[in-house]
């Protein structure tokens, strides 16, 4: 069974991913980042890397996937909370993405692609 993190360990992890996009989830231990790709086919090949990788450590993501976004949200279950498997699947899924656009704004809703040409059309 996984460990929650210690406060040193929070303190040294975090703050780095946060520079990444990675954002605390109100309400909960976990983390969440939102990445826009340019199509739906490097969304979903992103999403088959990350899996992957989450397969790799035996760790698995809650994500979301819209068109060309992606929402992904860390925390391990079996201790409720974030452990040194969440910090490591985010700096895996870092990697995947270097050239994603990251929305760092999580409070407002977030348009796809194709929510957007709907509009302009």
């Amino acid at each position: 069974m996984s460990q929650l993190l210690s406060e040193a360990d929070r303190h040294a992890g975090l703050p780095p991913l946060a520079e990444t996009g990675w954002a605390a989830v109100p309400g909960r231990d976990a983390i969440r980042k939102v990445w826009k790709f340019r199509s739906f086919s490097e969304a979903w090949g992103f999403m088959s890397r990350a899996a992957l990788a989450a397969e790799k450590l035996n760790h698995h993501p809650e994500w979301r996937n819209v068109y060309n976004i992606v929402d992904v949200t860390l925390t391990t279950h079996d201790c409720q909370g974030l452990s040194q498997l969440d910090l490591d699947l985010a700096r895996k899924m870092d990697k995947l993405a270097p050239d994603a656009t990251i929305e760092r704004n999580h409070g407002e809703p977030i348009s796809c692609l194709c929510e957007i040409r709907a509009r302009k059309a």
